[in-house]
C-alpha cells in the first residue's frame, strides 16, 4: 500500500498514482483542472464542527488527532472508498492547509497504514 500526502498547490506528477483530495472545502483559487483531483471524498475529513475547533492550532494537534481517529472509526462509508482506491495503487492523500506538519492528510495516512 503506498500512501503520498501532498498540497494541493504543489505540481502533481505521475507518480502521485490517484490523487484523492480529503478537504471538506475546495481549495481556494484552484480550478479543477489544475488541482488535478481524480477523486473527492470531502466526507472523509474531520467535520466541520472538529476542523473549526482545530483551526491549524499546533497547541491543538494531539486532541485533534485522537478526536479526528475517533471520526475515523465511525466513518466506514467513506474509508471503506478510500481502502479500495488503495487495493488499485499508488495514492495521494491531497490537502490544501499551509501548515505541512499538522493537518489531516497525515493522521489520516498513520490511521490507514496502522
Amino acid at each position: 500500500m503506498k500512501i503520498n500526502i501532498k498540497r494541493v498547490y504543489a505540481k502533481s506528477s505521475k507518480a502521485d498514482g490517484k490523487r484523492i483530495l480529503v478537504d471538506r472545502l475546495w481549495p481556494r483559487g484552484l480550478t479543477k483542472e489544475k488541482a488535478a483531483i481524480d477523486l473527492w471524498l470531502k466526507d472523509i475529513s474531520p467535520t466541520t464542527e472538529l476542523r473549526k475547533w482545530f483551526d491549524h492550532d499546533p497547541d491543538k494537534w494531539k486532541e485533534f488527532q485522537k478526536k479526528y481517529r475517533k471520526e475515523l472509526t465511525k466513518n466506514k462509508e467513506q474509508v471503506s472508498l478510500l481502502n479500495k482506491q488503495l487495493k488499485k495503487g499508488a495514492v495521494t492523500l491531497v490537502y490544501a492547509a499551509r501548515d505541512e506538519e499538522h493537518n489531516e492528510a497525515l493522521v489520516l495516512k498513520e490511521w490507514l497504514t496502522r
